[in-house]
This record gives structure tokens, C-alpha cells and sequence, in this order.
């Protein structure tokens, strides 16, 4: 009997232990005691979250664990606390980049979207605006289907962006050279030598390269660590000489093309937009018949983007950074543009001119030294003391040095051929369909290959910020995902311009001159 009654007694004491320490550990004070991000409580006390007319306060553990009525709560909130008092004891926090960690990436590990729900309960306030109103009603039709989460749209809510925009972007970016002289003429090119491109109208200037023509062997070899098998059978393959851009297309030129063509909810004219990207080409092909000019020359009348939601630049910064977030569809409608301007063909490269010029005449799997184990984490010893990145920090802004944003192209070294940020940074666009066996398709020697005659994706290539070691390799290859990167973009219909879920994707281009001595289609290395 006193046995029975000390057990009940014993086990009341423990839950009322139990309850009394999920309390006490559940305080924003006691939070904040292993959470010494610096930036983190004042954030948090500007954010809506805190600073609102209605005087609601929501606090941490309402964000960073599940409602407390499921039935993960417990067990999230003793494995997040074991690894929070586990970083906080073992690690240097002046080490941690405390920027990145407020990108989505890593948002959306630590924040639970039914939370969101459980406070959010109404999703169509009164003051909603349009286009909020449009947001969320598409987010209740599609968030189980594209696994869609709140903090997509609304990362700042909880720590407070300066920098943050949830609606369409107003006026056009200054740009940093926007009291400079004004270019009269485009360059003029009378020989197959690098060259400073003059955008008309602007004072926007960018370098070229001149890129010999030459043979290579295109893929990765059987041997080469991490290959897949969509980057074989490696071919022999002869290029013609051609012009590349030095770094990938900015801001700066970018928006250039946006404050003379930008469209106030227009598209080319007399097409029906469309949302996939196969009938993204077949706009660009109507364009190229309506006009009656073939594909690459410049045009008389081009329809540019509409203007995007927030800023595109994510708040990194614009000037010499890579423009991001457009689609494809876009990169060429610059292209087209370019090449009205400046009286030249500029295009995206084909995938095999990306890779000849990404090797600068190498055959190993980076431009520079090194084997891809060397600087990868994966494997037990490097997980536990940590991959060699002295040698690639020097060449490319990959997941390691990257702080989860792109960078300047001065932060690297430029490859043999004096191209910068071939290999990650960003993800570039190359004018190829894709296939999986894209090189089993042709001969083994081929000459100035174009690709896979149509498709759904297009090619794209380098890797960018996120990308692991293993992912920016020379012959490394991957696809467009047209559907999934426009997931929470929620107009009616989608946009062809810009993209809602990927930021780290741009693009270069690549320049035939129209002077036949410089340069001919024809015109092949011996």
C-alpha cells in the first residue's frame, strides 16, 4: 500500500518537474541564453511579431517548435535543446556566419509551418491587400500539393529585414554608373581579341574574351570522382572560335535592359503568355517568324520584364553581383536585346562552348588543381576534421565560402582563359535542351554541337553558392526545374520573367561577330 502510494506520489512529482522545466525552459529569456546570435533579440522586438498595432507578442518557442498540442512537440523540443546546448559548449560562435543562417535555407529547418497555422488562423483578413489576397488563396489550394511554406513568402515576420519586400517592385534600381557619360556607339571589333563592349544609350560596359576555337574532350572520364552518368560517353569536340563574357550578365546590365524594354503587365506582342517552358520557346520562335528574322538577330520592338515581387537582388546587393532569378525565357529576351543595341549576335552559349571555356584548356575535373574527394566533406575523417578548400576558396564561391549569397566576381580568380565565376557563384543558362543521354544521341567526334533537338528543361551549368564541391566540377551538368522554381509564385498566370523559388541562377553570353574575318560559323580549328 506505501508502496503504491509513494510510486503515485514519486510519479506526480516528476510530471510536476517535468511541466515546471518545459515551462522554464520554454521563455524567450532562457532561449536567448544559448542563442547569442547579437543580432537576434533586437530583430526579433522590430519584427511584426512583436511590433504590431494589435500588441500580440509571439514568442520564440511558438516559431522554432510545433504547437504544443501535437504530438512532436516533446520530442522537438528535447532534440533541438540538446543540440542547441551541444553547439553552445562546443563551438566558437565568433566562427558562425550568422548571415546565412538568416537565408531561407536555413529558415525553413528551424521554423515549423503548422506554428504558422496555429496562430494564423485566418488567412483572408479584412485588410489583406490584392495581391495578398491572390497569395493566399493560392497557397490554400496548393500547399499540400507543392508542399508549399509559409516562410517562403514571409521570412522577415519573425526577425525583422530591413531589406524585405512583399510587394511588386516600384522604379527601376539606380545604377552605380548612372552618372557616367552615356556610350554614343557600341565597340567596334576588327580582330579576334578580348574586347570592352559599350552598351548605346547607357553607360553600361562589360568585357568579352576571346575564346579559340579548338577540340576537347567533352564529359568526365570513367575515373573522375562523383561523375554522373548523364555526363557520358565523353566526346571529341571541335569549337570555332567565339567571344564570352568575362563574368556572368550584372545587375548593372541587367537593368539597363529592364528600364528600356520593362512591361507593365504586357508580353510580346500578340502572343498569349504561357507558364512552361516549352511554350516559352514557342514565343520566342513566333517573335523570331513575326518579325522576319532568324533566331538571334535583334528585333525592332522587345517586350521586357514585368516588374518582379520585392527585389531580386535579395538584398545582397547589385552593381557587379550576377543578376539572378530570371527565367531562361528572359536571358534570351536580353540576348535579343543586347543585340540590337550594340549591332553584334550575342546568345547564350551552347553547353559545349560553357565547358570548353570553363576547362580553359585543362582536362581535370576543375580548371585548377586538385581532386574532388580533397575538397569535398564526405567521408568520415573529412567529416570529422573537414574537406582542404585552400586551393578551391581561390577559384570559386561554392556552399563553403559562399555565406548562402552570391558575391562579387573580385572575391576569385579568373580561369586560363581569364573567365571569372565559371564554376559556381551561379548556376548559368546554356541555349541546349537537356537530356540525360544527350552525348549518346550524337557521333563520338562531333563539331559545334547545339543539343537535343527540343525538350522541357534547358541546361544549365557551374553549380552556384549552395552548391557542393562535387557539384561544380567542369563536366558537371544539371537541368532547369521550370515548374518547382516558380512553386510560390502565385499569379494567374505564372510569370515568364522572373523566378519565385530559385536565387542563385544567371547567365553570360557569348558573342559571333558579324565581321567574317573575325569571325565564321564555318570557320573550324585544323
Amino acid at each position: 500500500m506505501f508502496v503504491l502510494l509513494g510510486g503515485i506520489l514519486l510519479g506526480c512529482a516528476c510530471m510536476i518537474v517535468f511541466s515546471r522545466t518545459m515551462v522554464n525552459t520554454s521563455t524567450d529569456n532562457y532561449c536567448q541564453k544559448c542563442h547569442i546570435h547579437p543580432d537576434a533579440d533586437a530583430s526579433w522586438k522590430l519584427s511584426t511579431h512583436v511590433n504590431n498595432s494589435s500588441g500580440t507578442v509571439t514568442h520564440c518557442v511558438q516559431c522554432h517548435l510545433p504547437p504544443e498540442h501535437t504530438g512532436s512537440y516533446y520530442s522537438a523540443k528535447i532534440r533541438t535543446g540538446l543540440h542547441d546546448l551541444w553547439a553552445y559548449y562546443t563551438k566558437d560562435s565568433a566562427s558562425f556566419n550568422w548571415e546565412s543562417k538568416s537565408q531561407l535555407e536555413h529558415a525553413v529547418k528551424i521554423v515549423y509551418n503548422e506554428s504558422c497555422k496555429a496562430c494564423h488562423t485566418n488567412l483572408l483578413p479584412a485588410q489583406l491587400s490584392d495581391d495578398g489576397i491572390i497569395a493566399h488563396l493560392y497557397y490554400q489550394e496548393n500547399e499540400t500539393k507543392l508542399n508549399l511554406q509559409c516562410i517562403s513568402c514571409h521570412l522577415d515576420v519573425g526577425h525583422y529585414n530591413p531589406n524585405a519586400r512583399h510587394e511588386r517592385m516600384t522604379g527601376i534600381p539606380a545604377l552605380t554608373v548612372s552618372n557616367a557619360p552615356k556610350y554614343s556607339e557600341p565597340a567596334t571589333v576588327t580582330e579576334f581579341a578580348n574586347f570592352t563592349e559599350h552598351i548605346p544609350g547607357t553607360a553600361v560596359s562589360f568585357n568579352m574574351i576571346a575564346i579559340p576555337c579548338g577540340t576537347f574532350d567533352m564529359g568526365s572520364p570513367t575515373n573522375e570522382p562523383f561523375r554522373r552518368l548523364d555526363e557520358s560517353p565523353v566526346r571529341k569536340v571541335t569549337l570555332s572560335q567565339f567571344f564570352m563574357g568575362e563574368m556572368e550578365v550584372t545587375w548593372d546590365m541587367y537593368w539597363a535592359f529592364y528600364s528600356e524594354t520593362m512591361s507593365e503587365g504586357r508580353i510580346a506582342p500578340g502572343i498569349i503568355r504561357q507558364s512552361n517552358q516549352k511554350a516559352q520557346e514557342t514565343i520566342l520562335q513566333k517573335i523570331y517568324e513575326n518579325t522576319g528574322i532568324s533566331n538571334g538577330q535583334a528585333v525592332d520592338a522587345i517586350s521586357g520584364p514585368t516588374p518582379p515581387f520585392g527585389f531580386p537582388d535579395q538584398g545582397w546587393g547589385g552593381t557587379n553581383r550576377p543578376a539572378i532569378t530570371m527565367t531562361h525565357y528572359a536571358a534570351e529576351m536580353f540576348c535579343l536585346w543586347l543585340s540590337k543595341k550594340t549591332g553584334k549576335h550575342y546568345r547564350l552559349p551552347t553547353e559545349a562552348e560553357w565547358e570548353y571555356a570553363a576547362r580553359g584548356g585543362t582536362s581535370t575535373p576543375y580548371f585548377f588543381a586538385g581532386n574532388p574527394k580533397q575538397f569535398s566533406d564526405k567521408g568520415f575523417f573529412r567529416k570529422i576534421f573537414g574537406a582542404d578548400t585552400a586551393i578551391i576558396n581561390t577559384y570559386a564561391i561554392y556552399n563553403k565560402n559562399s555565406g548562402n549569397k552570391t558575391q562579387e566576381p573580385s572575391r576569385i580568380a579568373a580561369n586560363p582563359y581569364g573567365l571569372k565565376n565559371m564554376l559556381g557563384n551561379v548556376l548559368e543558362y546554356c541555349s541546349d535542351w537537356y537530356a540525360t543521354d544527350a552525348y549518346a544521341q550524337t557521333a563520338t567526334e562531333v563539331t559545334n554541337p547545339k543539343g537535343p533537338a527540343s525538350g522541357t528543361e534547358r541546361v544549365i551549368r557551374g553549380g552556384n553558392y549552395i552548391s557542393s564541391a562535387a557539384e561544380i566540377r567542369s563536366a558537371a551538368r544539371q537541368s532547369t526545374r521550370h515548374d518547382e522554381w516558380l512553386r510560390t509564385d502565385p499569379q494567374m498566370p505564372k510569370s515568364i520573367w522572373w523566378y519565385s523559388d530559385i536565387k542563385g541562377i544567371g547567365f553570360r553570353v557569348v558573342c559571333e561577330s558579324e565581321t567574317a574575318i573575325i569571325l565564321k560559323p564555318e570557320l573550324i580549328c585544323e
